[in-house]
């Protein structure tokens, strides 16, 4: 048994959904548990949509709603045949409705809550699964349709939330292995999940990963497999450097600090269910479903390059708090972080140094309520428009003068913060965000410029 993960940007069209069809159909020997996202950009589109309606520009919002469903009923009657007088248009028509319902009652309260939120982004999931599924069927795949808040049993920290192990492993256990040993093909939406009172949540943006690894770890699947539109996880981003390479080989714990440091390949949480049970993650590019791509596995080779790979995060800004004189250093920094826990805002990069502390955090909305929390701290100073860079790799544990190696070639680079030695496979400096690419270019020419053919 093996579960496939497949992205937006996988099933984002007509061909798009063709290729995946056809790589579900090269793998059925293996009993495959198919976990799909929402299509193309449409979490973010309904997100959009959500906020417009909440702000009061009700009339742009259903016009853009009705542009989701439009791009989506294409879709299906590009790929269903006898589309009009199927249970799928039935059920799409279903799922339209009730986010024009939704929108009624955000353009009423004129508020966008985080649990209205995750109820409103869920349909995207729920839409793209009800196509795939439906399509399956009619290529004479025996699908069926399955429903995550069944199976994902989470808290209720809305957006970003934290799925209940046991239970969820309960659920999938029950739920989905007698489909697949009954020979179907289960298609599970990946993102949502609901509370123990049945309340929709989302695992945050990208956790259609997370889904993924949590089906196959409770399913103790032979391989997880990750479909994306690029060929696994790059030496750098490619976006920015051309000259990445794919990374053939990597650990469990290598690919857990990259998705930390900022690399955008991996939910977060994809991780851990894996190393878990020890069940290898691959990750393919539907668009090359025949490359190589990256495995994951809990020891992989180490190679001759120090570096495996070299990630960045934007936006992010530095925030120094000097604390007030009547507060003593350990509450001080107690409090500090109890702030940041209640925001859901983790330091990328964290210095103290007498009764203040510096740290470096991505920039977003909850940062901006953090800040005015801390002011009643201290003083707080913020400098904008910065980036972290992130080294990862095994090699670097024992690499002696690594460090001093990686400045010698940014001699002229303004770095704010270093961090060193919480991990001891990862090295993490802070520059101005217009620095990245070069910062980038110049690091991978200094560590991949004799590439390990195996690695």
């Amino acid at each position: 048994m093996i579960v496939m993960k497949f992205g937006g940007t996988s099933i984002e069209d007509i061909l798009s959904v063709e290729r995946v069809i056809g790589i579900i159909d090269s793998r059925l020997e293996q009993h495959p548990v198919v976990v799909n996202s929402a299509m193309g950009k449409t979490t973010r589109k309904l997100l959009d949509i959500a906020r417009l309606s909440a702000d009061g520009m009700d009339k742009k919002a259903l016009l853009r709603l009705d542009k989701i469903r439009e791009y989506h009923f294409d879709m299906a009657r590009g790929l269903i045949p006898d589309f009009e007088d199927s249970d799928a248009r039935t059920t799409l028509e279903g799922y339209f409705e009730e986010l024009k319902r939704l929108l009624g009652g955000l353009s009423i309260l004129r508020e966008l809550t985080p649990r209205s939120q995750d109820r409103f982004l869920s349909y995207g999931e729920l839409v793209a699964t009800t196509i795939i599924a439906s399509t399956l069927q009619s290529r004479g795949i025996n699908a069926r349709w399955q429903d995550a808040r069944d199976l994902i049993i989470t808290d209720e920290r809305f957006t970003r939330a934290r799925p209940v192990d046991e239970i969820t492993f309960r659920g999938i256990q029950k739920k989905v292995r007698p489909l697949v040993e009954s020979g179907h093909v289960p298609v599970i939406q990946g993102f949502i999940g609901s509370t123990r009172g049945g309340a929709t949540t989302t695992l945050g943006f990208e956790g259609s990963d997370f889904t993924a690894a949590l089906a196959g770890a409770a399913l103790d699947v032979s391989n997880i497999e990750i479909w994306k539109d690029v060929n696994g996880i790059m030496t750098a981003d490619p976006r920015i450097f051309a000259g990445a390479r794919t990374v053939k080989n990597i650990s469990f714990e290598e690919a857990s600090e990259l998705t930390f440091c900022g690399a955008k390949v991996l939910h977060p949480g994809t991780i851990e269910p894996a190393r878990r049970k020890n069940i290898p993650v691959n990750i393919y590019n539907s668009r090359q479903p025949d490359a190589e791509g990256t495995t994951i596995t809990a020891r992989a080779k180490r190679g001759t390059n120090i570096v495996k790979s070299i990630a960045y995060n934007v936006p992010v800004c530095i925030m120094n708090i000097v604390s007030d004189s009547h507060v003593d250093p350990a509450g001080f920094l107690r409090s500090v972080f109890d702030i940041l826990d209640r925001e859901g805002i983790v330091p990328r990069v964290a210095t103290t140094a007498g009764a203040g502390i510096a740290m470096a955090v991505s920039t977003s909305e909850d940062m901006e309520h953090a800040i005015d929390e801390l002011t009643r701290l201290g003083t707080v100073n913020i400098a904008r428009e910065k980036a972290t860079i992130s080294l990862v790799g095994e090699n670097i544990r024992t690499t002696r003068d690594f460090t001093p190696v990686v400045f010698q070639n940014l001699e002229d680079v303004n770095i704010c913060m270093v961090a060193q030695g919480a991990s001891p496979i990862s090295l993490t400096f802070v520059v101005d965000e217009s620095d990245v690419s070069s910062v980038i270019a110049r690091l991978h020419e200094a560590f991949f410029s004799e590439p390990d053919p195996y690695v």
